[in-house]
């Protein structure tokens, strides 16, 4: 058993040692080395013991600080974090030192010490449902669960009952303090000799402020102001010219891949000459489309697995479909080619009647256009006069507004030459103000400049002890260590586990593992190889089948060609409209006028250029209107078109319905 005269000292100590000690910059041998130094003073008894339990509490720190952090979370939540080491210490002597100590030393020092911050740290950890519980597991992530329990958590729970009575005594020690109150003597107070103060005037009181009558709420606080109506409007005008430029650009778009063939068709369609239409269109460029040659259907085209596979999915599909239509015309269904040919009429005529009424509107906007030109041409004789009057007016008001500005001038100049005369003194003031400054700045920069010299030079200085000390450490870092060991690769490790073994073994197993995982590969090659075949040989059935079907449609696409051009030779030329007649006339009438009342006008050059660039703008904006409706015109005709191509289609694969059932009946009579 260690005897030590003063328990407390030597704990404070300790914990003021560990304090000290950081484990980033020293090891523990430099640091024990350090406080066997300090530790000089005491006897060799007390010097082991300290540096005994120093040594400890940094072994097992990390058991120790698992015991504390808890502490500090759950009962010592208002205790010191400067007491950290301390309890570490109490707690290091409670369950390594314990035995060598025995109760009654430990009993010694513990009471030497604070008695509530022993007293609430020993409760907690000598709590047997701690320890048995949430300290074991903890310290079972560090060592062995069952060298935990033998060598540690067992003689802890041997010791808890003594150590439950010293914690009782230490509850006595604690009230015995609280109830034991020092009287002392009270002191009497005496009153002062003070004079006694005159009683003040009473003020006169103040009058009391009246508040003015405050003038009423305006009625146009709870009215929204005009300019969120205006902006509202101007919203909604927005909103309808942007839709008005969208419907526009959606009917006006391919607007350049019209043909000029097509535009003489159109008009001789509707009965408009084309030696009446202006210069400026006919000279007009266009597209000119180049022919695409007849022989693309010849370029063979490679095909991957998936078109072929999707190909033959969509003639085997269309094959089902004739099969079942070719069932139903057996059950008795009818042949619809009648009513698509009166379908075709009937749309035909109604697009006739659309196509001439779209062309009267057109017309009826040509003809409006040419009354507006004239309209305006009056209205700028009219602006002539009053843009003579308005210039006469202008002059005037120029020449009395120069006159003006010179005789303010005449007075700023005036004005300045006074400023300056007073401007001179103090100029001279300032420039003697700014050399005194300029030489102090002189003064104090050449100082500045001694100072960092000096500094300089002392960080030299620095730096060039610090770089013999480097090179001092690297010349004993670069001597040769030897380090020569004998390596047996038919042994073990040695560590007690079952599922050791020595390297060389490790070698044939792993040349097992590489062979079986070689003749695995193998046999998964040869099943790619074989499925690689069988679908090659499908894909090569699937084309087969595709060659028949193209050229079976290759021949029926032929026989709708020629088709196709028999009846648009038969189709005859429409006749012209009474309406379209009538309302071209007015039109050239309505132009004729026009040019003969521009030559008698007689306008100056720069507003005839006015006149003609405006004229210009009319007739180009004229061509576009012209341009959709006849972009219009392709749409709907197209429309038509495509419909017509539909029912011709329809018609045919009848056609082609009948003519099989027709050969199937005579086969089964």
């Amino acid at each position: 058993m260690v005897k030590m005269v003063s328990h407390g000292k030597h704990i404070a100590i300790i914990v003021e040692q560990l304090n000290k000690f950081n484990p980033e910059n020293q090891s523990m041998e430099d640091f024990l080395n350090e406080s066997a130094e300090v530790l000089q003073t005491l006897n060799m008894t007390d010097e082991n013991f300290v540096l005994e339990t120093l040594a400890g509490c940094i072994e097992y720190k990390s058991l120790l600080d698992v015991v504390v952090n808890a502490f500090f979370v759950r009962d010592g939540k208002h205790c010191l974090f400067s007491d950290r080491n301390l309890y570490a210490v109490i707690c290091y002597l409670a369950t390594f030192q314990l035995e060598e100590l025995g109760l009654q030393h430990f009993s010694r020092i513990v009471k030497s010490l604070d008695t509530a911050k022993m007293h609430k740290f020993l409760r907690f950890f000598f709590n047997a449902l701690n320890l048995n519980t949430w300290i074991k597991d903890e310290w079972s992530h560090f060592y062995d669960s069952l060298y935990v329990k033998e060598n540690w958590i067992d003689p802890l729970l041997r010791w808890q009952p003594k150590v439950q009575h010293m914690i009782e005594q230490l509850t006595d020690k604690l009230n015995n303090c609280t109830t034991i109150v020092k009287t002392s003597t009270v002191t009497q107070p005496k009153e002062f000799n003070l004079t006694v103060p005159k009683p003040r005037a009473i003020p006169i009181p103040l009058p009391i402020p009246v508040l003015e009558k405050s003038q009423p709420v305006p009625p146009s606080t709870y009215k929204s102001p005009k300019e969120k109506k205006q902006l509202e409007e101007i919203k909604t005008k927005n909103r309808r010219k942007a839709e008005d430029l969208l419907l526009k650009a959606n009917t006006n778009q391919f607007r350049c891949a019209t043909m000029k063939l097509e535009k003489e068709k159109v008009l001789t369609y509707f009965g408009v000459e084309l030696q009446n239409t202006p210069d400026s269109m006919k000279s007009k460029p266009t597209f000119q489309a180049q022919k695409i040659q007849s022989r693309i259907d010849n370029i063979p085209v490679k095909l991957n697995a998936a078109a072929i596979l999707r190909e033959g999915a969509l003639y085997q599909r269309k094959m089902e479909q004739e099969l079942k239509r070719i069932e139903n015309l057996l059950r008795g269904a009818r042949d619809p080619s009648e009513f698509l040919e009166w379908q075709k009429q009937m749309r035909g005529k109604d697009l006739e009647e659309q196509l001439a009424e779209i062309e009267c509107k057109r017309l009826q906007g040509k003809l409006s256009h040419e009354e507006a030109v004239l309209a305006h041409q009056n209205v700028i004789q009219e602006n002539k006069k009053k843009a003579d009057l308005m210039r006469e007016e202008k002059a005037e008001l120029m020449h009395q507004y120069a006159e003006k500005r010179l005789q303010e001038q005449k007075e700023m100049r005036e004005l300045v030459e006074q400023i300056v005369e007073g401007h001179k003194n103090a100029k001279q003031a300032k420039l003697k103000l700014q050399k005194y400054k300029q030489q102090i700045v002189q003064e104090v920069c050449e100082e500045n400049q001694e100072l960092l010299r000096q500094a300089l030079e002392e960080e030299e200085e620095k730096l060039r002890k610090r770089y013999e000390l480097i090179q001092q450490i690297r010349a004993i870092e670069s001597l040769p260590s030897l380090k020569n060991k004998f390596v047996d690769l038919t042994e073990t490790g040695g560590h007690g586990l079952i599922c050791e073994m020595s390297i060389v073994e490790l070698r044939e197993r792993l040349a097992l593992l590489r062979e079986t995982q070689k003749a695995a590969e193998e046999e998964k090659r040869d099943q790619i190889i074989h499925e690689k075949q069988a679908k090659e040989q499908l894909l090569l059935d699937k084309l087969d089948q595709i060659s028949v079907f193209r050229a079976e449609l290759g021949r029926a696409a032929a026989l709708k060609q020629e088709e196709k051009k028999r009846k648009s030779q038969s189709d005859e030329r429409p006749v012209k409209d009474e309406r379209i007649l009538n309302l071209q006339q007015k039109i050239i009438e309505k132009t004729m006028e026009r040019k003969k009342q521009a030559e008698l006008l007689k306008i100056t050059p720069q507003k005839t250029s006015i006149t003609s660039a405006k004229n210009s703008l009319h007739q180009d904006h004229w061509k576009e209107l012209e341009e959709s409706r006849e972009r219009q015109f392709k749409i709907l005709q197209h429309g038509f078109m495509a419909r017509e191509t539909a029912q011709k289609m329809a018609a045919y694969e009848a056609a082609k319905s009948g003519a099989t059932v027709c050969i199937l009946r005579s086969k089964i009579k």
